[in-house]
């Protein structure tokens, strides 16, 4: 399928956005994106706390929680991380809980195994697997959210876009193969506008839902 003249219309779309006032949006964002990267592993732990957290929840949701728990990912006991994912209103407070102390095991060198990956498409792999509880989105998610600009965070929202505009059919669940096919067309859309697929990212999820997060 050549896919060239099917993205023209996506593409102007997020030209004209790079022309707007969102375009200096996105920019601070991505840079706070590339700041959280620098920082130490506990830090970039929290941020993994929060991709697990925004799984079939939400990304408000979940910015929300991870403001009141904060340093509590680092130390709370699985119970007590429950009990305020819980009170916090999170849809699965338990499960999420038991993902969370489970990765503890990555809390101090998760840093370092990822320098130790050239790209996120090298890292994202050894996420999936050896990360339990983070699929090819999450692991995306967090990845971008630490500065990795060359993988795609494929959700429902980007999912519904592309279906409407007749580049995919609506898979009925993405797997690890749909989710590789879709990005790739994305990426195709992003060399066309000239964006990294993370700024990229950012366009399509303001064009879906009104809002810049993260």
């Amino acid at each position: 399928m050549d896919y060239n003249e099917k993205i023209q219309p996506l593409v102007k779309l997020v030209e004209q956005l790079k022309t707007s006032e969102i375009k200096s949006v996105i920019d601070s964002r991505m840079m706070e994106f590339e700041e959280l990267g620098k920082k130490q592993s506990d830090e970039i732990f929290k941020e993994l706390c929060f991709c697990f957290l925004t799984a079939n929840f939400s990304a408000v949701g979940g910015i929300k929680i991870q403001k009141e728990i904060g340093n509590g990912f680092l130390h709370l006991s699985e119970d007590e991380l429950a009990g305020k994912l819980s009170s916090s209103g999170h849809r699965f407070p338990n499960a999420r809980a038991g993902f969370i102390v489970e990765a503890r095991k990555y809390k101090d060198n998760i840093k370092n195994i990822l320098n130790s990956f050239s790209n996120g498409r090298e890292a994202r792999p050894w996420l999936v697997n050896n990360v339990k509880g983070l699929g090819m989105k999450e692991a995306s998610h967090f990845l971008r959210n630490i500065g990795y600009k060359d993988i795609a965070i494929i959700d429902f929202h980007i999912v519904d876009l592309l279906a409407r505009e007749g580049l995919i059919e609506k898979p009925k669940t993405l797997s690890v193969k749909k989710y590789l096919e879709t990005e790739n067309l994305l990426e195709k859309i992003s060399k066309k506008t000239g964006l990294n697929l993370g700024e990229l990212d950012l366009y399509l999820w303001y064009k879906e839902t009104g809002k810049v997060l993260k």
